[in-house]
């Protein structure tokens, strides 16, 4: 079967659930793991999801910041929330998928880390640096089971590559493209032979983004963009992308996020 799950960081479904709608309309994914949903669960638009056809919702919000939320056509076998550098924050959630050998899909809203790349001056960042170290503890832990069949998605907030930003030599400074933070996402996707699902059908030597700041007048011309988000499977599923897009249309779409989704099919 073919398995076709997105991530998108929405920041606010509420107040943009008109385009998680469109997105479900058009794109029809099994799963859509939404980042920055920015409000509780129970003011979560539930009825609006469900009449899109998605019954099976998982969702760990707060309000006003962070939050996220695994939509589904596939019942869930279970979900786990898990809390990372004990702050709270509502940052992960995972869902295990009835299917046949089993998925599990991790989704992700790691934390953007301020603007000053010091982690003994900017509490942000050095939050940031911890969550990764947490993560890559997490999934060393269960590297040695080969048959692990998982799928990382969600909001990273790195961008690795070189050619992840329009600028690599202007933005080595620049949170989300530090050297610190490249370090910490190759440990983190060494901890389980992850493989990047983006770039098997991107080359690194091309330009892939998936977000455009707000601040520029003009972002399609200006096309300063960064790789955020992420989709990434375990060495057990290496073989089962067949299929991946970036829709960059819906960064232009009216009141839209500064994130654009991504989209993977998997051929399982």
């Amino acid at each position: 079967m073919d398995l076709k799950i997105a991530t998108w960081n929405i920041n606010s479904v509420r107040l943009r659930i008109n385009l998680v709608e469109r997105l479900l309309a058009e794109e029809k994914p099994d799963v859509l793991c939404l980042q920055e949903i920015k409000c509780i669960n129970d003011a979560f638009p539930w009825k609006d999801v469900r009449k899109a056809g998605y019954e099976h919702i998982a969702v760990h919000g707060q309000k006003g910041y962070h939050g996220v939320a695994t939509l589904s056509r596939i019942p869930f076998k279970k979900t786990e929330s898990l809390d990372f550098c004990g702050k709270g924050d509502c940052r992960h959630i995972s869902a295990d998928l009835d299917l046949p050998g089993g998925l599990r899909i991790h989704n992700f809203y790691v934390p953007a880390g301020g603007d000053e790349p010091d982690p003994d001056i900017n509490e942000k960042f050095a939050h940031k640096l911890a969550f990764i170290r947490e993560m890559t503890r997490l999934y060393e832990k269960h590297r040695t089971k080969s048959k692990n069949r998982m799928v990382l998605v969600g909001d990273l907030n790195i961008a690795p590559l070189e050619h992840d930003v329009w600028s690599h030599k202007q933005l080595l400074k620049v949170v989300s493209h530090t050297p610190v933070e490249v370090d910490l996402m190759n440990e983190l996707y060494a901890s389980h032979d992850w493989v990047d699902v983006m770039r098997r059908f991107v080359p690194e030597t091309e330009k892939l983004y998936s977000w455009w700041s707000y601040r520029a007048k003009d972002w399609e011309a200006a096309d300063r963009g960064r790789r955020l988000d992420h989709i990434w499977v375990t060495p057990a599923l290496s073989e089962a992308p067949v299929d991946m897009k970036v829709r960059k249309d819906a960064r232009g779409w009216e009141r839209a996020s500064d994130h654009a989704p991504v989209i993977a099919t998997l051929r399982l």
